[in-house]
């Protein structure tokens, strides 16, 4: 059995595209998913099952997302694995996140998880948005951010949405919390 973490974009947001995890847990084991737990409101799903591939699994998901709930969204898949590697990858310095956390009172690292590895052409988007208050380093399918103001207000996270590869974003904190419980689960 393999220990999934589902990332759902766009769910619970502003009052959209609304889902009770009690609801989405229920959806989850009703297409043969194991141990469904969630974590808060925005569409963090863990799960164990036995199918291995990726994109059968997250056509699945959406394809139940969509029937059940009637919202179209994607969904980026990471083994509990590959969920360490990223929440321990963060490629930022103590002393440039200590920096980044005086600016602001509001989170300062995230991580964009990408359905795919973005190419050239992506990094070439985003670069003109980078500057010392606000830094990306693009890692596999992982694009990592460092602000220094509320995501909500970051231009560079505002272009993350424009390059045409479905993206979710989570913060540091979120991740580790989401490697925790994958680590329970997998313990158990």
């Amino acid at each position: 059995m393999t220990v999934y973490i589902a990332l759902l974009r766009g769910i619970n947001v502003g009052g959209n595209n609304k889902i009770k995890m009690a609801d989405l847990r229920k959806a989850c084991e009703a297409i043969g998913l194991r141990r469904v737990q969630t974590y808060i409101q925005s569409g963090n799903v863990l799960f164990e099952t036995e199918e291995a591939a990726e994109e059968v699994l997250r056509s699945r998901l959406e394809q139940m997302i969509e029937e059940k709930f009637g919202i179209k969204l994607y969904v980026v898949l990471r083994t509990a694995d590959e969920l360490r590697q990223i929440a321990a990858g963060f490629p930022y310095s103590e002393e440039a996140i200590g920096e980044a956390d005086a600016a602001s009172d509001a989170v300062s690292e995230y991580v964009a998880m990408l359905l795919e590895a973005p190419g050239p052409e992506q990094d070439a988007a985003l670069s003109p948005y980078s500057n010392e208050a606000e830094q990306y380093r693009i890692i596999g399918r992982e694009i990592y951010l460092l602000v220094h103001q509320s995501i909500a207000d970051s231009k560079l996270a505002t272009q993350l949405m424009k390059l045409k590869v479905p993206a979710t974003v989570r913060n540091r904190n979120t991740m580790n919390k989401l490697v925790a419980l994958a680590n329970a689960m997998e313990e158990a």
